[in-house]
């Protein structure tokens, strides 16, 4: 696809945020503050896509505030168009360190035939479950299965089962005009088998059937063999982000 525009970027980051729920939000002068305990990033960090306040740094003492009441770490994500200018720069003069970088890729989605050992159901079943959770770290599992819970729809969830067994999961849900792909994950004894390549493929072709104009995936930047199968698959970068951690 052609480079996503700035309007692209923030609506896939917004769906990210839709797709992804946290237990607990609140609305800080346009960010999301999220909690939601356990290991994930995301779901207990404030989002900074919007800022509508007139007091960052009044912002600032509210959200950490917030997660000291909860007795957790403060963190904040934030993308190439973060709100207001310049919070990276005051996050940073607070004492938060840069956590985990990721990268936003896009697609235009295509149709295509759906390989016979792709599943897709509206719900996680209990194997595409026991290969994505078997696939993230501990401290983010019981978090995470809660979360899968809550998806919001439209959604999708796809697995590849050949010979009867998932090997490979992921996730899709709809929102703003795009699709996002969330829970890429391959059982390790299953592993350079085509098994994400085959769940991505059913995954854009469901998405086209959805009318989106482009799906995207956030990956870890570091993550040189997602990268390189997403890179194959045709998506491009069209934004950096990076976690804030104040302990």
């Amino acid at each position: 696809m052609i480079a996503p525009t700035n309007g692209d970027i923030r609506a896939m980051e917004r769906l990210h945020v839709k797709a992804w729920p946290a237990f607990e939000t609140a609305n800080i002068g346009g960010w999301l503050w999220r909690c939601s305990g356990g290991g994930s990033q995301r779901a207990n960090s404030v989002s900074t896509v919007d800022f509508t306040g007139d007091d960052p740094d009044a912002a600032l003492d509210e959200a950490k505030a917030r997660y000291r009441a909860k007795g957790v770490r403060s963190q904040f994500h934030t993308f190439g168009l973060t709100q207001p200018l310049g919070l990276p720069e005051r996050l940073r003069a607070r004492g938060y360190r840069e956590g985990e970088a990721t990268l936003t890729l896009f697609k235009s989605p295509e149709p295509g035939v759906v390989p016979a050992d792709i599943e897709q159901t509206d719900a996680p079943t209990p194997d595409w479950r026991a290969v994505y959770l078997g696939a993230i770290t501990e401290s983010r599992r019981a978090v995470n299965a809660r979360i899968l819970d809550t998806i919001p729809g439209p959604r999708a969830f796809f697995a590849c089962r050949p010979d009867g067994r998932v090997i490979s999961t992921a996730l899709s849900v709809t929102g703003f005009g795009a699709a996002v792909v969330e829970c890429v994950a391959t059982a390790v004894e299953a592993r350079r088998q085509g098994g994400a390549e085959a769940v991505l493929r059913a995954l854009e072709g469901w998405a086209h059937a959805q009318g989106v104009a482009a799906i995207g995936l956030q990956v870890v930047a570091t993550n040189t063999p997602a990268l390189a199968l997403y890179q194959r698959l045709g998506f491009v970068q069209g934004a950096a982000n990076r976690f804030w951690v104040r302990d």
